[in-house]
């Protein structure tokens, strides 16, 4: 077995982060470490405007937690292995760029977790199931999974499918709400559709940094009261009337043609 890593590529303004942990790229601590030096190198990328992550293989994205490494391990690591994927994920999640999760393969527990993280969830039609089952397993959904998917479908129905540890199809997520898009293609074909998807969000299609700043507005000003996620808001929006995107976005719409984003 190949140790798990997160390969990072680029393709254009794409950053492209796999998940490498066969057979069902579960993650560990050595994983996750991965994956948060590759967010910072994303992150602090100018040329990179959306991230893409996924999962080596066609029938993973991610299998969730190493169970064989935390039946192993103390409580008190557990507890530090929690903290330390929690503070990815958040990171993955506070990153001024867009970050679309290629579900090209079975996204249950914790590999949820990880897709919950980022901002939209685009899945290959059939390619695989989801769900939040660590019930079964005498614990609950601890790298975020209480909280986020409570957040995007709901308190009741969110409790209901963790509490019943159900999984489901992809079609079933979409129309949950937990997935935003499907694809029909085949396997090989899947990531390069959901690249051609990412591309409308960056330049020169679309305004990559007012994408980033919506982004910010929307997840920090949710756990804000409305006067003080107005004021976030009126901040970010100033920022972007200062951007040559901001003039090229409104001096094309005067003069009636198509802008060209420079993502500045």
């Amino acid at each position: 077995m190949t140790d798990p890593v997160v390969r990072y590529e680029t393709d254009g303004s794409i950053a492209v982060l796999t998940l490498e942990a066969p057979p069902a790229n579960c993650y560990s601590l050595a994983l996750m470490k991965s994956l948060d030096e590759a967010v910072l190198r994303a992150r602090f990328d100018d040329e990179i405007e959306v991230i893409v992550v996924t999962g080596a293989g066609s029938r993973f994205f991610c299998a969730g937690a190493d169970i064989a490494m935390l039946s192993s391990v103390t409580p008190r690591f557990k507890y530090y292995f929690c903290l330390h994927a929690n503070e990815t994920l958040s990171r993955l999640e506070h990153t001024p760029k867009l970050v679309i999760a290629a579900l090209n393969g079975h996204c249950v527990g914790g590999g949820l977790e990880v897709a919950m993280a980022c901002d939209l969830r685009i899945a290959r039609a059939g390619g695989g199931t989801w769900g939040l089952p660590e019930v079964k397993l005498g614990v609950l959904p601890g790298t975020g999974g209480t909280q986020r998917l409570a957040r995007l479908v709901g308190h009741q129905k969110a409790l209901r499918w963790m509490v019943e540890g159900r999984t489901a199809d992809f079609e079933t997520g979409e129309a949950d709400g937990v997935i935003d898009r499907l694809i029909d293609c085949a396997p090989e074909a899947f990531l390069d559709r959901v690249k051609d998807y990412a591309r409308g969000f960056a330049s020169p299609r679309a305004a990559s940094m007012a994408v980033g700043h919506i982004k910010r507005a929307v997840h920090s000003g949710a756990g804000l009261p409305l006067e003080q996620g107005l004021v976030l808001e009126r901040e970010l929006q100033a920022k972007l009337f200062a951007s040559e995107d901001a003039t090229e976005g409104l001096n094309a719409y005067v003069e009636k043609r198509k802008a060209r984003f420079s993502g500045s």
